[in-house]
């Protein structure tokens, strides 16, 4: 029996409520994604998608292994962690005495919870060198919501693509009115913009703060506006 499994879920959703979808993915030993599935929720709310993709998640895997879950979903994590107890206590109400949101999804994960050893642990989403598990998972949540199509390694589907709503480099600059950056050459550059998890500098020479937008270059991450440096 493997001493435990490595995983990661996410929820998407396209207009909270909107197009909505759910992904999970398990990794082997090398914390490699091995196996995912995605699947499309139709219309609904960004915390439905993150508590299906749970609920997804541990059904998919052996109770019998202890598990490690990987999440950017402070909601979800602390729906079936933190708040979870005393909502049982309330008779799934709030401590403001409102019903439980979302209670029917809480409950079969509650269920799913029983009797087995399970760890949560939570990780930023969209960060340069982030959680390679969590990325995977939040792109082909991403793909599902959008496409609205189930996919997975079962279904023999390709690894999901970037996410389609991630901004491009530049198109702040676009919206302003400024002019159009070039296109980078040499294919080792990329068009999306994501934001720092930690303060570093440009190629440029300048720095950049973490939380900044920055893109990636041909020499590494900097200043949107300095992706085209290294081949200028």
């Amino acid at each position: 029996m493997r001493e435990r499994v490595v995983a990661a879920c996410d929820g998407a959703c396209k207009g909270n409520p909107g197009p909505a979808g759910w992904a999970w993915v398990v990794a082997d030993a090398s914390e490699t994604p091995v196996r995912w599935e995605a699947g499309a929720l139709g219309r609904a709310t960004n915390n439905v998608a993150e508590l299906t993709a749970l609920e997804r998640l541990l059904a998919a895997t052996d109770p019998a292994v202890p598990l490690e879950v990987r999440m950017d979903s402070q909601y979800a994590m602390k729906a079936v962690t933190t708040w979870l107890p005393g909502w049982k206590r309330n008779g799934w109400r709030t401590a403001a005495g409102k019903p439980v949101a979302n209670q029917e999804l809480v409950v079969r994960i509650d269920a799913l919870l029983q009797d087995r050893s399970v760890e949560f642990r939570y990780v930023p989403a969209h960060q340069v060198d982030g959680d390679r598990l969590n990325d995977f998972a939040d792109r082909a949540a991403s793909q599902a919501a959008t496409l609205q199509q189930d996919a997975g390694s079962e279904l023999g589907s390709p690894e999901p693509p970037p996410s389609p709503d991630a901004p491009p480099a530049g198109a702040a600059g676009r919206r302003s009115g400024a002019a159009k950056a070039p296109r980078p050459r040499g294919g080792g550059a990329s068009s999306r913009t994501i934001k720092a998890k930690f303060p570093g500098r440009c190629l440029c020479g300048r720095s950049y703060a973490a939380g900044e937008p920055i893109a990636k270059n041909d020499k590494g991450w900097g200043h949107p506006g300095c992706r085209t440096a290294a081949s200028a």
